[in-house]
């Protein structure tokens, strides 16, 4: 495969940055931190979930925060929340929500966590939401959820991650995201497992979600370019991490992303100076430091800057 010159970067500070963080950020500096991301240059953000705001209260003012970026829409910003359900589903659409991501579980340990049932129950729940956005007219996209490692299940198999997948791509899923949800996998097992979903579904987009539990982040970054894989997930600083997979670290930062990108010749549209503007208010907002490597090393070279 022949890497891709350009990448494209969904940021996901906004959901999965901030959904496990003790703090509840107000509504007014979610719109602030997206508003520094999109004159950063970054295109795709991902703002929220339509969640019971019981288990998670940090996305209650999801609908709120969509409202109010909305006029960036006509700037070619595309916003995107994630639903588990038709009643999800049916929030997102009341909120004027144009794509949304639906995320199911390649195992069952995961799947009973996060979702309270098994595979084919979860799958039937994300298909009556994928079939109410479908009507309308609002796009989908899926993601499988411990697509290498799970905590409790083991190692993905790669068929297996495949058959979880068919059903949505046969509803007519836009997009199929492929995530490391506990940070656990390798290059290798990031080439295989992604080839396999590749091979079985071609001409969809497929990217990565990569969390950085022990520092095989970037280096499965590489092993996804080399693949050609032209679309990948980050949260600013390396905040996030999933609340039901026990061991989940916080998600590549986005700054590292573009950072690597750029040192390998991969445009992303991004201004690294103006991105690391979003450090300083992003930090004030969660109460602590960040653990991205730009966030403790924040000089960039100038070549690679932009």
């Amino acid at each position: 495969m022949v890497r891709p010159n350009t990448v494209h970067i969904l940021d996901t500070t906004l959901r999965d940055g901030l959904q496990i963080e003790a703090a509840i950020v107000p509504t007014d500096v979610k719109v602030e931190l997206a508003e520094r991301l999109i004159a950063a240059g970054l295109t795709e953000i991902e703002v929220g979930s339509f969640v019971n705001p019981k288990k998670v209260p940090q996305m209650a003012d999801t609908g709120e925060v969509l409202e109010r970026l909305r006029p960036h829409e006509d700037q070619g910003v595309d916003f995107f929340t994630l639903v588990f359900n038709l009643k999800g589903a049916e929030r997102a659409v009341d909120a004027g929500a144009k794509n949304i991501k639906l995320v199911v579980s390649a195992s069952e340990g995961h799947s009973q966590a996060n979702s309270d049932a098994p595979i084919a129950q979860a799958t039937e729940r994300l298909l009556a939401a994928a079939d109410y956005a479908h009507d309308h007219g609002v796009r989908f996209d899926i993601t499988t959820a411990v697509s290498f490692i799970c905590p409790f299940d083991g190692i993905t198999d790669p068929d297996r991650l495949v058959e979880v997948i068919r059903p949505f791509v046969e509803a007519g899923a836009h997009g199929i995201g492929v995530a490391d949800t506990i940070g656990n996998a390798n290059p290798s097992l990031v080439r295989r497992n992604t080839s396999a979903v590749m091979e079985a579904f071609p001409g969809k987009s497929v990217g990565l979600h990569l969390h950085d539990t022990y520092n095989f982040g970037m280096a499965n970054v590489i092993a996804a370019l080399d693949l050609g894989i032209e679309h990948f997930d980050a949260a600013m600083g390396g905040l996030g991490g999933c609340p039901f997979a026990p061991g989940a670290a916080g998600n590549i930062g986005t700054d590292d992303l573009v950072h690597l990108l750029h040192r390998e010749g991969v445009a992303t549209g991004v201004d690294v100076d103006a991105l690391a503007e979003v450090r300083a208010p992003l930090t004030a907002a969660v109460g602590h430091e960040l653990s991205s490597s730009l966030s403790q090393i924040p000089a960039v070279p100038a070549p690679y800057r932009g």
